[in-house]
């Protein structure tokens, strides 16, 4: 058994009471923003007169950095700079979600902000329609670090059973996938679906096709609504890439690929061709794929349980021991998308589609010496 957090057994009914109540014109934003740790989120709540038609309507704020790991406390004041906003699944309309990036007092983007950078990067390849899907991996814990589910002694039974199961023996905490669904649907999020994991406790949801920037975004707004519908049932999901230690998988966030050439007919050519530049940066890339150069995907990336190792670069079709997966699908049909298999859980999306469209999709430097 695993403990819940004491907010969860909070009178809901009661609280739905209040959260009926009318709220005549007025509209509740929610500012969420990464804290300095790159992984962490923030949010804080505004009124507004009127409900915002779009992101444009809604003003600069600000907040205290030295208490998000932002900034010094003798000069704190960080900007935040909605981006991206959503309906709100716990408000419910005509309140908003919003994503913000963080900005410093001079304007310039904050350590953790790599949303500045990608959009970008991303500007510059708009024209190839850069498609990306991420596999968010999650495992579901008590608020006392004790795998949900689990037993209080002891393990549960070997890896085998869980992985897309059903029954209350071997899928622990559907409720709370599936609310996450329902939220992120009603907020605008461009899920795509959700499955049990390997480890008893593990989830996946996927997020995607979503073009450039969107694909940061929204998966950013998705781990905000997971963190949100957790607090509610009184868990914790957690993004560790590898939770727990022994013979259980690890938890990594695969992101698939495709540039409009890939998607055309014999657009595997284009998909070799990429595959081939990011051979020749894998450390470059492990060193973007989780927040602490690799050091995180150094206890997943290890050969076993469905990984590749972290220092060797492969790839094949179907094979889920690779760095990267071609689907058996796209081998067959010529056309399509490759899936990268080596980002951490906790990695920064913007980081990740930023290396990626980098690597495969600008015509870099070095590239151009090459050929020469």
């Amino acid at each position: 058994m695993s403990y819940v957090s004491d907010s969860s057994s909070l009178n809901k009914a009661l609280r739905q009471q209040y959260l009926s109540l009318p709220q005549g014109n007025f509209c509740q934003v929610t500012y969420v923003w990464i804290d300095g740790s790159g992984e962490g989120l923030r949010n804080k709540t505004r009124t507004m007169d009127s409900e915002p038609k779009s992101v444009a309507d809604l003003p600069e704020w600000n907040f205290d950095g030295s208490s998000t790991g932002q900034s010094k406390g003798h000069n704190s004041d960080m900007l935040l700079i909605p981006v991206c906003m959503f309906r709100d699944p716990f408000l419910l309309d005509p309140n908003k979600l919003v994503l913000c990036e963080v900005l410093k007092h001079t304007r310039e983007p904050a350590e953790s902000n790599h949303r500045n950078y990608c959009n970008k990067v991303m500007e510059k390849v708009k024209d190839l329609h850069p498609w990306f899907g991420m596999e968010q991996e999650y495992t579901l814990f008590g608020v006392d670090g004790h795998p949900y589910g689990w037993p209080r002694l002891g393990f549960p039974k070997p890896q085998g059973p869980y992985y897309c199961s059903v029954g209350a023996d071997r899928a622990f905490g559907r409720d709370v996938v599936e609310c996450h669904y329902k939220a992120c649907l009603y907020a605008g999020i461009k899920i795509s679906g959700t499955n049990a994991e390997v480890m008893p406790s593990q989830w996946e949801f996927q997020v995607g096709p979503c073009e450039g920037i969107e694909m940061g975004d929204h998966l950013w707004m998705a781990r905000f609504l997971l963190y949100r519908v957790c607090e509610d049932f009184g868990v914790v999901a957690t993004l560790d890439p590898k939770p727990m230690t022994g013979d259980w998988n690890g938890a990594g966030c695969h992101i698939n690929v495709s540039t409009v050439q890939m998607r055309e007919q014999g657009g595997i050519e284009h998909i070799e061709k990429a595959i081939e530049k990011l051979s020749k940066r894998h450390a470059d890339h492990i060193c973007v794929y989780d927040p602490h150069g690799g050091e995180d995907n150094k206890r997943r990336l290890t050969g076993r349980h469905e990984t590749s190792s972290i220092h060797d670069f492969s790839a094949g079709v179907a094979n889920r021991g690779a760095s990267i997966r071609i689907p058996r699908q796209v081998g067959q049909e010529k056309c399509g998308y490759f899936e990268d298999r080596r980002p951490s859980a906790n990695c920064d999306p913007y980081a990740v589609t930023c290396a990626m469209a980098r690597t495969c999709m600008l015509e870099e430097e070095e590239d151009t010496h090459e050929t020469e």
